[in-house]
């Protein structure tokens, strides 16, 4: 500190503002305009929350707002965050959606989701000031030596510019910083550039496969226990694969088998995916509410930039089920629209902001919020600034080939109305015909405590039973479904019903009947093998 003290005042300069928590440098945007200015600001905790196969319809409700009665913590979030309901992904594929957002940059090119191909991600840029603990589902777009290898210098110029930048913080800084101001220039170690060179560099986008059966409830406890105030500034990201297909989970939380053959398209088939969908998405509903609960106790909800959103979202339209380009034609809403939640630090109150959002805008929003200024061009534009003028959408289904679509909010499309005879109680009938249902043996001897139910029924009838025929479900004397036998397909004439009320069942022998509902409503009960 002498040293550049009497070099002049110009060094001394020079070394405030690197130092001072005020400093700004202002870089180039792609819209030609600044990534933030944040002056003064305190990087703030981030955490992020990343869904998956998630439409922005299945949480509304008739009125166009979330559906607190279904989804009382996805209410919550937004009453406490701005929800950005005009948002939109910009693939149905995760391999290019997620790294979109994570660099701020459309799909370009067709290459692995990996941190080699896009070295310019929200990872890079806040490495340096933040402590990074990321949990990747299907990319790895954070360096080992950003997310698996401490930071934590202790020898040399990194201590001499750490004892400096205190001194003159408490000399002429107008507020005091929990910053390490070597970290915002820190270059990586020999150590380091050779852990990130020694992995092989993927070529195929679906190089992680292979782990997408990893429990997800197991990351989303991991992820939770994380969520605690530190020293520095961290960025606590999760990519959960919820509610995600293959749909296994209830409201409630308790799992569910299903075969793997089952269709998710065509008549009945369609229907029974997104009711499917939609319990899992109760499930996902339960896993923001312990976010936010283990926020709060831990205190780090009040000062933490939270974000929940989801990459894209998926179709149930029949005949275009899914999120390839039939199904965004006939059903964009489903497929581009996406909840995009962001509590800013001591946010208390919702608002809903209908500007056009695209999920380039993700990251250059959370860098603006936390303080961070990217090195690099974006094609994304932050909420801080002034909203686009245009309200095109760009979606690609191949990178570099954009498709283009109007904008605005998405209607819900309208829920079926349940069956009347759901819920009711039944008496034993009289038996006419069969079926034929799987497992049936898991109604003999169920035990609550391994945490699954058989709570979908599936099975197939004979011919003499025609298509469409309605069938009700019951267990333990109520019925819980009624569902039509569907055309014929590979797997045969078959039928499948959801029971999603797990109320339903109890601990040892449940019985199960299966109903032939006639016309006029008499039921006819199936004796089941």
């Amino acid at each position: 500190v002498l040293r550049l003290a009497a070099a002049g005042p110009v060094a001394f300069v020079a070394l405030f503002l690197l130092a001072s928590p005020t400093s700004a440098v202002v870089l180039p945007r792609g819209d030609g305009g600044a990534v933030g200015t944040a002056q003064g600001a305190v990087h703030p905790p981030v955490v992020m929350l990343i869904l998956d196969e998630l439409p922005l319809v299945s949480l509304l409700g008739p009125d166009g707002r979330i559906d607190a009665a279904r989804f009382p913590h996805f209410a919550e979030l937004a009453g406490g965050s701005t929800w950005y309901r005009n948002a939109t992904g910009v693939s149905g594929w995760t391999p290019n959606a997620l790294p979109a957002m994570l660099t701020g940059r459309y799909p370009a090119r067709s290459v692995a989701p990996h941190y080699s191909q896009y070295p310019d991600n929200i990872f890079t840029a806040f490495g340096g000031l933040y402590d990074i603990r990321a949990q990747e589902s299907i990319t790895r777009l954070c360096p080992p030596s950003r997310c698996e290898q401490p930071v934590a210098p202790e020898q040399g110029l990194g201590v001499l510019v750490r004892e400096t930048g205190r001194l003159l913080g408490q000399v002429a800084g107008p507020t005091p910083t929990r910053v390490d101001p070597e970290d915002s220039y820190r270059e990586q170690t020999s150590a380091e550039a050779g852990l990130d060179a020694a992995e092989p560099v993927p070529a195929d986008p679906k190089f992680r496969w292979d782990s997408l059966d990893d429990n997800q409830p197991a990351r989303f406890t991991s992820f939770l226990a994380g969520l605690k105030p530190a020293p520095r500034p961290a960025l606590h990201f999760l990519h959960l694969l919820m509610p995600h297909s293959p749909w296994a989970f209830l409201p409630s939380g308790a799992r569910y088998d299903a075969p793997e053959d089952l269709p998710s398209d065509g008549a009945g088939w369609v229907e029974l995916a997104r009711q499917r969908h939609l319990a899992q998405l109760g499930y996902t509903d339960r896993l923001i509410g312990e976010t936010l609960r283990t926020l709060r106790a831990s205190g780090l909800y009040d000062q933490a930039l939270v974000v929940v959103t989801a990459d894209h979202g998926v179709s149930f339209r029949q005949g275009a089920q899914g999120r390839g380009m039939d199904a965004i034609k006939a059903a964009a809403g489903e497929v581009a629209w996406v909840p995009m939640f962001v509590k800013e630090p001591r946010q208390q109150t919702g608002r809903v902001d209908d500007r056009n959002w695209e999920h380039v805008d993700l990251l250059p929003t959370v860098a603006d919020e936390a303080g961070i200024r990217l090195p690099w061009r974006v094609d994304g534009r932050s909420a801080r600034e002034a909203p686009r003028t245009d309200g095109t959408k760009h979606f690609y289904d191949r990178p570099g080939e954009p498709v283009t679509f109007p904008g605005g909010v998405p209607a819900p499309p309208p829920l079926p109305t349940p069956h009347l005879l759901v819920g009711t109680e039944v008496r034993a009938g009289p038996a006419g015909g069969s079926a034929r249902v799987a497992d049936l043996a898991a109604f003999r001897a169920m035990d609550p405590d391994t945490g699954s139910l058989p709570a979908l029924v599936w099975g197939d009838v004979p011919d003499a039973i025609p298509d469409g025929t309605l069938l009700a479900v019951a267990v333990n004397g109520r019925i819980g479904a009624v569902v039509p036998v569907v055309p014929a397909d590979p797997g045969g004439r078959r039928f499948a019903a959801l029971l999603s009320d797990d109320r339903l069942f109890h601990a040892g022998t449940n019985q199960l009947d299966v109903y032939q509902v006639a016309g006029d409503g008499t039921l006819r009960r199936l004796t089941l093998s």
